[in-house]
């Protein structure tokens, strides 16, 4: 599914086991949800992303949001990168590639020549009735988390 998600878009419901248990969108009605999607854990810039929400995770709680980062990585790798690092964030596990289909974030990428399929490193501000509020299409994860909470807080 190549349709870009935009403001005002119905977010896809997902389904998930994350390092929280089993979660669905519609346990985040009636709060906003960061979902994050971000191409692996334990890598350079992933680690960054997830240290940084992690460091505003208070904070994104007293403006009512919850965040969930999304990888293709299996349950049991999210814990031992949650572990390792912390972390106070969800990490959800798409290993069927589900979400990050409905999504738009699994997408064809280029290094060096040869083209791939990988996880595009993009989050989505979803509002209280389940409605895409932002969307940030081509994250630099330096300064991402402070982006979002000032967002939110709009």
């Amino acid at each position: 599914m190549s349709t870009e998600l935009k403001p005002g878009d119905k977010a896809p419901a997902f389904s998930l086991e994350t390092t929280a248990g089993p979660k669905r969108l519609k346990d985040f009605a009636g709060q906003h949800l960061v979902l994050y999607f971000y191409p692996k854990d334990d890598t350079p810039g992933c680690t960054l992303e997830a240290q940084d929400f992690t460091a505003h995770a208070a904070a994104f709680r007293k403006a009512g949001a919850s965040v969930l980062g999304v990888s293709r990585d299996p349950l049991s790798k999210h814990e031992k990168f949650a572990a390792k690092y912390q972390l106070d964030v969800l990490l959800g596990s798409d290993e069927a590639g589900d979400v990050s289909n409905s999504y738009g974030t699994w997408e064809e990428k280029s290094m060096y020549g040869r083209t791939y399929m990988g996880m595009a490193r993009r989050t989505f501000l979803i509002g209280p009735t389940g409605k895409i509020v932002r969307v940030w299409p081509k994250v630099k994860v330096k300064g991402h988390a402070e982006d979002v909470l000032a967002a939110l807080k709009e």
